[in-house]
């Protein structure tokens, strides 16, 4: 835990070093002989907007981590107070202090304006930890939940729950989209960059926000070993994510959201190759991991056609996420 940074000592990792683990033992030594505080940034933003937190509570109050990937890990914050944040540490970034800064605080100002992104609080450059501070959600993340539920052999979420993420994912992306500027503070700002259930988080009515815009562009992807990644998409999907900093990587990405909430492991491994027609026909089993039949199954086909027109390999032919908006739309009353 971050706590563990007041307690003990550790070999110094240099600056810009890999880590090993991607553990938070990696960081023990950040503090230590560090006799000042030093405050996180704020953002203005957040369930907890007016809340004042420094680096030292932080690093104290982390209960453990949530999830791991390329990027960083993201660690459960409390405070003494209560308060629940998520904490996204990044393992390498690809900007200095002063440009670090500016590209959050833009990525923040701009999840204040959509209620389908997860806002930014706060930030903090520190010599050996850089983080931002996030909304924490109890039900975690997609992945968690569609993980879970297989895990336990269950279906842990209905069609309809899965038909309102999908829309409200659909949403988030439609405003980074159409709503940011193309190039603010030499970031492309109406892309997202990183697109996969791990970065969908699920409120408790079955709500989702889309986390992690614009991350792409402030840290590298580091690779992590299998028994590190604690969040990471279903075997069939996870070599197909797309890394490209496009508009038209954040609909294929989507597409395989798609394909993971309403099929999951049942879907084909040459999903790319296979129609809609083959689905209906039969020719590639039944693929759906809930219950579904009549009208709905009709409209689960109606959705999986979308994710097959989103994971076109041709990038320009896949639909744009205006024209995806208008089809979730008449899947949802047909």
């Amino acid at each position: 835990m971050l706590s563990r940074a007041y307690t003990k000592s550790r070999k110094s990792i240099k600056e810009g070093e890999q880590s090993k683990s991607g553990s938070i033992q990696d960081y023990e030594d950040c503090l230590v002989g560090f006799d000042g505080d030093l405050p996180l940034i704020s953002c203005g933003s957040g369930t907890n907007r007016g809340v004042r937190v420094t680096m030292k509570e932080v690093l104290r109050s982390s209960v453990g981590v949530m999830g791991e990937s390329r990027l960083g890990l993201t660690d459960k914050v409390v405070l003494l107070k209560g308060d629940l944040f998520a904490v996204k540490r990044f393992r390498r970034l690809r900007v200095r202090r002063s440009e670090f800064g500016k590209r959050v605080e833009r990525l923040a100002h701009f999840s204040t304006l959509c209620e389908y992104l997860v806002p930014i609080t706060a930030y903090l450059y520190a010599k050996r930890i850089k983080f931002v501070l996030c909304d924490y959600y109890p039900m975690g993340s997609l992945a968690d939940l569609l993980a879970g539920g297989r895990r336990l052999g269950h279906t842990a979420l209905n069609w309809k729950q899965r038909l309102k993420i999908l829309l409200d994912i659909a949403r988030a992306i439609s405003f980074i989209h159409t709503e940011c500027p193309p190039n603010e503070r030499n970031m492309q700002m109406n892309v997202h960059g990183n697109i996969k259930p791990s970065n969908v988080m699920i409120n408790i009515d079955f709500s989702a926000r889309l986390s992690d815009h614009g991350f792409t562009q402030l840290a590298k992807h580091i690779e992590v070993s299998d028994d590190q990644c604690q969040q990471k998409p279903p075997p069939l999907l996870e070599n197909f994510y797309s890394e490209d900093l496009s508009q038209k990587s954040d609909i294929f990405n989507f597409g395989l959201v798609i394909i993971d909430v309403v099929a999951g492991s049942r879907f084909p491994a040459g999903f790319r190759k296979c129609s809609l027609e083959e689905i209906k026909e039969g020719a590639v089993g039944h693929c759906f991991e809930f219950a579904v039949e009549g009208r709905e199954r009709r409209r689960a086909l109606q959705v999986l056609d979308i994710a097959l027109a989103c994971t076109n390999p041709l990038p320009d032919a896949r639909p744009s996420i205006q024209q995806i908006l208008l089809s979730l739309g008449n899947a949802c009353h047909n």
